[in-house]
């Protein structure tokens, strides 16, 4: 992988781009995906943001070997830190969990005045996105599934809007996808089938064990998950 050609993932996150958008891709490595935008004419301008010291490094050189400097900005911070109010109107952050992915939006919120479009791609968790997208004003417009060396991913887009509109069956989407249960590619049967195998691994191991407590309210909402899964996969 490089500027010229990214994984199949980070190509996936690209192609949300708007075209000409002002762009900030957070924890961004080594900056492939802000300067494969700029060398591709889908952003204007980019921002990369890395809070360790090894990769912000990696950035830097990488934009300077491609000669990007007047339009990637790469800076060092934590999440949304990076940015000023207005700086750029869509946001990239991939490669990470949902769960932290939700928590840089949320610790970054007064950051996001402007934003217009988030390009989100968890490697787990992406319920927790949803969650957030759903409380915080953002409308889940476009996802996407894809398995690239033995992993499956999910892309995550959403702008700003009616963040009821997407949600017609709360409980399954916010967990399968709204878009990705209507689709129901092969790749997202093979990955909700192999979830739904191991959480009926973990209910057995809880069931020859003292039923008590968390323990039990845990094996419930385990339970719950694969009869929602279940019930999607088979109509």
């Amino acid at each position: 992988m490089n500027v010229h050609k990214l994984s199949h993932r980070l190509e996936t996150v690209s192609s949300f781009i708007p075209k000409g958008s002002k762009i900030a891709d957070i924890g961004s490595d080594h900056a492939y995906l802000p300067c494969y935008a700029i060398e591709k004419e889908l952003a204007s301008f980019a921002i990369a943001g890395e809070v360790v010291e090894g990769p912000y490094q990696s950035a830097l050189n990488q934009v300077r070997e491609s000669e990007l400097e007047e339009r990637v900005s790469v800076r060092k911070g934590n999440g949304l830190e990076v940015l000023s109010q207005g700086e750029v109107d869509c946001v990239t952050i991939a490669g990470m969990g949902g769960t932290l992915i939700s928590t840089i939006l949320e610790n970054g919120k007064q950051k996001l005045e402007g934003v217009t479009r988030l390009v989100l791609q968890p490697n787990v968790s992406a319920i927790s996105i949803r969650k957030w997208l759903l409380e915080n004003g953002w409308e889940l417009v476009a996802e996407k599934i894809l398995e690239e060396d033995k992993k499956i991913y999910e892309v995550l887009v959403a702008e700003r809007g009616d963040t009821r509109k997407p949600y017609s069956n709360m409980e399954k989407e916010l967990l399968l996808g709204p878009f990705l249960m209507k689709e129901k590619s092969e790749v997202f049967i093979k990955k909700w089938r192999q979830e739904a195998e191991q959480w009926k691994k973990i209910c057995d191991q809880m069931n020859e064990a003292a039923q008590k407590g968390e323990l039990e309210k845990k094996r419930s909402t385990i339970e719950r998950k694969i009869e929602i899964v279940e019930e999607v996969l088979q109509t």
